[in-house]
């Protein structure tokens, strides 16, 4: 189960963090990729890597989420390339934290085009693709922030943008069900990469993690492997507009 050879995977924000750990994951399996970011330099690193440990094609594109120029031209690639998308995984993104009082029109709009309209456009432009083959696995990278508030960080407009995924995944799941496109979405807790680990190993954090989350820590890099990969396989066919938290309990409670 859950051998993905012979699928073609695009992953945007693959460049670093939980792009890059699943794109891996992705690659792992034996999906073909298209790697998507802005830092091009980071992504034909990746490139290197995957291809010389799993021995699977992967093809470059530097793309800015928030340009919908940039995402049709990837679109535009990856069916003149590899003839299909099979996987669609939304995982770039980028956030301005302030509160509701302090945050200003120009860091709400970052966020909101970062985080949740760049969702829209990735997936319009790449499920035109996927209809036209019958078959397609969409996954929303949205955050545990999307279904509950939180008193450690003011972050107003992530909190609303991942709650916005939340919701469309919901909803393109509903309007391509017949077309044999799955659409579902991942909520991660804390988890660790390059950007958040220095926050994350502090006592402070250490401490708020032990009260708020059960499993008492943060994620671990390839505990959202298994996740992405189920729901990115054939075998998950029945499953779709699922909003999957994997936060080690912190919505459960």
């Amino acid at each position: 189960m859950f051998n993905l050879k012979g699928n073609i995977a695009v992953v945007s924000g693959a460049s670093s963090g939980l792009g890059l750990q699943m794109a891996t994951a992705l690659a792992r399996q034996g999906a073909d990729l298209m790697l998507l970011a802005r830092r091009k330099e980071r992504l034909e690193e990746l490139a290197e890597k995957l291809i010389s440990a799993y021995g699977v094609k992967v093809i470059t594109e530097k793309c800015d989420v928030t340009l919908t120029e940039d995402i049709d031209r990837a679109a535009e690639i990856c069916e003149k390339e590899f003839g299909k998308c099979d996987i669609l995984l939304n995982c770039a993104g980028a956030s301005k934290d302030k509160g509701v009082v302090d945050m200003s029109d120009e860091e709400w709009d970052f966020t909101i085009a970062t985080d949740e309209t760049s969702v829209f456009k990735m997936t319009r432009a790449f499920a035109k693709i996927m209809k036209k083959n019958h078959y397609g696995r969409i996954i929303n990278i949205a955050s545990m922030y999307g279904l509950v508030g939180n008193t450690k960080i003011h972050t107003i407009a992530y909190h609303t943008s991942k709650g916005a995924v939340v919701n469309f995944t919901r909803a393109v799941a509903a309007e391509l069900a017949t077309d044999g496109i799955t659409c579902n979405a991942i909520c991660p807790g804390y988890f660790e990469t390059e950007l958040t680990k220095a926050v994350l190993d502090t006592p402070d954090f250490q401490e708020f993690a032990k009260e708020h989350v059960p499993m008492e820590r943060y994620g671990k890099p390839g505990e959202l492997d298994a996740a992405i990969v189920f729901l990115a396989s054939k075998e998950a066919s029945y499953v779709t507009g699922v909003i999957l938290p994997v936060d080690g309990g912190y919505t459960a409670i």
